[in-house]
């Protein structure tokens, strides 16, 4: 008689892995298709959070044991440093308190919307993508904490990137060297509008399509500049490294360094910039006619500038201001 054997295979291996391959292909046409599945995949990080902290306690250890066996000449070293850091912020911090209010005097002189302060709450690393073509980590705060889809990300030298997928306890970040990421910047010495989008290293990122003729050297710091809404305005992104003029091209190849340690930071700050809507007063409306505060803002401002040459001919008709 036939030996009966003594656990069941089931189906055929070939039928199960065409079944995986299905619910696999199914699975991503809905991912692409639909929106739904952000909050299932927001669920699903919920029941992965525990198992990241937990990732995460060897390394706090690792970094607390280091600290705690540190031998004193090192802990003093630090301390000196740290020291001669402070005094050098505090030196920045008085000369900023008065380019403040200097600021502050010409932008009132100007009509100028004030400037707010932008708030924010800290973030912690937990964990790094281990795929080579794609850049992205987990930081330890989610909706619960206030995070969004889209929020900037910044450490302490720099822009990080934005949020890209938000949980209760935890956010995805898509960093700046990402090979998917472009935003707007602005050359922090002259004010050309240029876009950066990331080469796939952390090194490096890509000035796109700058004019062959753009005044743009080696050593100019690239900074926001606030245009589509997402980032705000003045936030260091890149440092220009290599400028290559190619004869016969219209375009400059440019390259620049992040200013922010994509490798080396563990902790961030995640911005809460105001919405754009509130940050842009526009003086002309849907109609393209200049609002009623407007005109009156520019003919008080004109008024002030020359109070002696009158700015319309009384004789002429002009629309009555309400």
């Amino acid at each position: 008689m036939p030996i009966k054997p003594l656990f069941s295979h089931g189906p055929l291996p070939g039928y199960r892995l065409f079944f995986c391959v299905l619910a696999a292909s199914a699975l991503m046409f809905v991912d692409q298709r639909f929106t739904r599945m952000e909050q299932v995949r927001a669920q699903m990080s919920m029941v992965v959070a525990p198992i990241q902290w937990v990732v995460s306690v060897p390394s706090d250890l690792l970094n607390w044991g280091a600290l705690a066996l540190s031998d004193q000449q090192a802990l003093v070293d630090e301390n000196r440093r740290l020291r001669e850091q402070i005094l050098t912020l505090s030196h920045r911090g008085q000369r900023m308190a008065n380019l403040t209010a200097e600021n502050s005097e010409l932008r009132d002189l100007l009509k100028a919307a004030e400037r707010r302060n932008i708030p924010y709450i800290t973030a912690e690393l937990l964990s790094l993508d281990n795929d080579p073509f794609s850049h992205q980590m987990v930081v330890n705060r989610g909706h619960r904490n206030g995070a969004y889809v889209g929020q900037p990300v910044i450490d302490a030298s720099g822009l990080v990137g934005q949020i890209t997928a938000v949980s209760a306890y935890s956010s995805r970040v898509l960093l700046l060297a990402d090979a998917s990421h472009a935003l707007p910047v602005q050359l922090n010495r002259n004010g050309l509008r240029f876009i950066v989008q990331g080469a796939g290293r952390y090194s490096s990122v890509n000035v796109m399509h700058v004019p062959d003729t753009a005044d743009i050297r080696e050593g100019d710091l690239l900074t926001t500049s606030g245009l589509a809404g997402r980032f705000p305005p003045g936030y260091p992104v890149a440092r220009v490294t290599e400028v290559y003029h190619d004869p016969g091209q219209p375009f400059a190849r440019v390259t620049a360094e992040p200013m922010a340690q994509l490798q080396r930071s563990r902790h961030f700050l995640l911005l809460f910039p105001p919405p754009q809507e509130e940050v842009a007063e526009h003086a002309w409306d849907d109609t393209l006619d200049i609002s009623a505060d407007a005109l009156r803002s520019s003919l008080r401002l004109s008024d002030q500038v020359m109070p002696d040459q009158p700015l319309l001919d009384q004789n002429a008709s002009s629309p009555e201001v309400p």
